[in-house]
């Protein structure tokens, strides 16, 4: 457990990796699906990110139209307050756009590179070299970011064929593990070749299979000290990609295996999508590896809850938490660690409210109408009629103002 032995690497103004006794926080990343050449509206989606509590975004740079963007993007971000740091998604022809557009290469606060979409042979070799150089003259991090669906086909090949000559051969899915570690631990040693330090690099190996990126990851983590970015790629739609993501992600965080995360969602049409933002941030919560927001407690309700309030009351504080640790964040310290019980019933109502910092217990079906609240584990009130959703708030939020105001 807790393997955590990264080199530590700045991302802009974040750090990433580092041992178990000085490790940086693990990082929530994110991507934009916007046109990067559309300036106003990537900048409208990092700020929906940003605010949502991204702390690293991915744009696509994959022509000379995001290209020559770029700088406009990040000076548009800075002049609105935003420092997040922008990584560029380089395939194909990422050597020529670094190359022909300085000011993109210098803007970006970090490089991604995927090994499998550089080239081919020599051409390979010179083209990855040529980013390489940039990041190194640009003083940039580079994360080389191996993927299953655009792996080396050269180094797979070759891999099949040493494997059809074993005696004890291994299955198709060990073949594709073992080439994209070696995929991305010969890319970086390559790139430490050329001249980038080891603190610069953060590699990732995904996948969309669960336990094949566990695999990978363990493999990953025993063989190299690189800082490590996490995330199961092409997890999908709602559920299943939450449930993945989550099934994945959790068994390695809890191994001290990863530096940064993304949860890899397809959003639903025309949808936000802040969802794969607040579904990391709800992973680490829940191992209790970092706080970001306080959290509501609330029960699932049963044959003594026929009402709907208590669930509607639920989602209602749980929104207006989130909406105000944008304020919050910068004026109350240690507020996100708040716990905030809402619960249906009076039979395990009154005890998980003492449990929480600040807990009401609604009335089940047939009970009293009145809703007793709890501080720190004493009750210190009751409340009752039509107001009880703004009187609960306004408790909340002098209660915020009063323990984390200091």
């Amino acid at each position: 457990m807790n393997r955590r032995e990264s080199l530590q690497v700045l991302v802009g103004n974040i750090a990433i990796g580092g041992n178990a006794e000085n490790a940086a926080p693990v990082v929530v990343q994110s991507m934009t699906n916007t046109d990067t050449a559309n300036v106003e509206t990537t900048v409208k989606q990092i700020i929906e990110l940003a605010d949502s509590g991204s702390e690293i975004v991915r744009v696509t740079v994959n022509n000379e139209e995001s290209a020559i963007a770029v700088p406009t993007i990040v000076k548009n971000l800075a002049d609105q307050g935003y420092n997040t740091p922008i990584v560029g998604d380089f395939h194909y022809n990422g050597h020529t756009l670094l190359s022909k557009y300085p000011e993109c290469a210098k803007s970006l606060a970090k490089y991604r590179i995927n090994p499998g979409n550089v080239g081919f042979g020599k051409k390979r070799d010179n083209q990855f070299q040529t980013m390489i150089e940039a990041a190194i003259h640009y003083d940039k991090p580079v994360r080389i970011g191996v993927n299953w669906g655009s792996l080396d086909q050269a180094l797979l090949a070759s891999l099949m064929d040493q494997n059809s000559e074993n005696g004890n051969p291994l299955s198709n899915d060990q073949i594709q593990e073992n080439a994209l570690i070696m995929s991305a631990l010969n890319s970086a040693k390559m790139a430490e070749e050329i001249g980038l330090s080891a603190n610069k690099i953060i590699i990732s190996c995904k996948v969309s299979k669960v336990n094949s990126l566990i695999s990978v990851y363990r493999n990953l983590a025993d063989k190299c000290k690189y800082a490590l970015h996490l995330g199961l790629t092409e997890a999908g739609m709602g559920v299943k990609g939450m449930v993945g993501s989550t099934a994945a992600l959790s068994v390695l965080l809890n191994e001290g295996i990863g530096d940064t995360i993304r949860v890899s969602l397809t959003p639903e049409p025309n949808a936000s999508r802040t969802k794969e933002v607040i579904v990391a941030q709800e992973i680490l919560q829940s191992l209790d590896i970092r706080s970001f927001t306080p959290q509501v407690i609330s029960c699932p309700g049963c044959g003594r809850t026929t009402s709907v309030f208590f669930q509607e009351l639920a989602s209602d504080i749980e929104s207006y938490l989130r909406e105000s640790m944008l304020e919050w964040r910068e004026k109350y310290a240690g507020v996100e660690d708040m716990d905030v019980a809402v619960m249906g019933c009076i039979v395990n109502g009154p005890g998980e409210s003492k449990h929480a910092n600040i807990g009401i217990s609604l009335p089940g079906t047939g009970e009293d109408p009145s809703a007793p609240v709890f501080i720190d584990g004493k009750k210190v009130k009751t409340l009752k009629g039509k107001t009880i959703a703004n009187d609960f708030k306004k408790i909340v939020e002098d209660y915020v103002i009063e323990k984390y105001g200091g």
